[in-house]
């Protein structure tokens, strides 16, 4: 017997479930006490209001198991990202994406920071198994996991991603050598992530500051 169709009015909910089921749902809408909305293209690196780092601290661990502060990114440029392990289609292929720009900038001074946004499935094992898939190099590219509450802090106030269990941005941030986010791009869209490759390049071309002021 043939199912009659569903009515109109609950395809968006079915749609709706659907990718909540699929385990990898689209960032959420800002709300109050959430980020703000992600940052869009490059920002000026102004210092009395650009977002740093360092004013958002953290200890995570990689997919080596070895303890990874964001100390240890200071005087690098790097990009900051957001995906979960068993997300079944957008994020390897944010992932993807972030394979290639390392491969196209072979540069000791950029590295990508990944956060996952499930990290009790997300164990150090299980990321170092995820992290091969894409032969990541573990002093380039650290697969970070930890506390949620702690990776939240991070994507939304340091990354401006919306970020909660199981659902994050596919933009990749980046970062520069005082730790100041200058901008960021959708790793699903080959065209944005051209322009996040061309703003990597630029930040990575700046003078390298010396003195107190290099450290973020």
């Amino acid at each position: 017997m043939a199912m009659r169709p569903a009515p109109r009015s609950l395809l968006p909910v079915a749609v709706v479930l659907a990718a909540w089921a699929g385990g990898c749902g689209p960032a959420p809408a800002p709300t109050a006490g959430r980020a703000p909305p992600p940052v869009v293209g490059a920002v000026d690196p102004d210092e009395a209001t650009a977002v740093n780092v360092a004013d958002t601290p953290f200890t995570l661990t990689d997919q080596t198991g070895a303890a990874f502060t964001s100390a240890a990114l200071r005087g690098r440029v790097w990009m900051g990202a957001i995906f979960f392990a068993n997300c079944p289609g957008p994020c390897f292929r944010e992932n993807q994406a972030i394979a290639e720009i390392l491969r196209e900038i072979d540069d000791p001074g950029f590295m990508v920071v990944s956060l996952t946004c499930d990290p009790a499935n997300d164990t150090p094992e299980a990321l170092a198994t995820y992290a091969a898939r894409f032969d990541a190099d573990a002093g380039r590219w650290k697969f970070l996991t930890g506390d949620l509450k702690l990776i939240e802090q991070v994507g939304q106030r340091s990354f401006r991603l919306p970020v909660e269990l199981g659902v994050h941005s596919e933009r990749g941030v980046v970062f520069d050598r005082q730790g100041r986010l200058r901008g960021g791009y959708h790793l699903l869209q080959p065209d944005r992530v051209k322009l996040l490759v061309k703003l990597i390049r630029e930040v990575l071309a700046e003078p390298v500051a010396t003195g107190p002021e290099a450290a973020p």
